[in-house]
């Protein structure tokens, strides 16, 4: 075996990064690093995309809450805003409006 045979065999060959040494690895530098770049953008949508949709979950559980409390808030102004609870809440406080006996009536011109 030759002694370059066995020196690529070494561990140690790759850790210190004698394998870039390669004619191979230097003809095919120029396509690496695109690959590599390529990997780097690819790697860095995925990270986009994944922080977009948390966001999108936290908006649409956000969206959900406020739903629900404005249906609670409409209809505790629709509960109050009828005629009897307004009647019982001026009794309440003492106000002396009463519901007119007569309707009201259009003034024509």
């Amino acid at each position: 075996m030759s002694e370059k045979k066995k020196k690529k065999r070494k561990i140690g060959y790759f850790l210190i990064g004698e394998w870039m040494k390669e004619d191979f690895v230097i003809k095919q530098s120029k396509f690496l690093v695109w690959i590599a770049f390529l990997f780097t953008i690819f790697i860095s949508n995925d990270y986009s995309f994944q922080q977009n949709m948390k966001h999108i979950e936290v908006l649409k559980d956000s969206l959900e809450h406020v739903s629900n409390e404005n249906l609670i808030l409409a209809t505790k102004l629709t509960y109050a805003s009828r005629q009897s609870q307004i009647e019982s809440m001026l009794k309440a406080r003492n106000i002396d409006l009463v519901t007119p006996k007569q309707p009201a009536f259009v003034i024509n011109k």
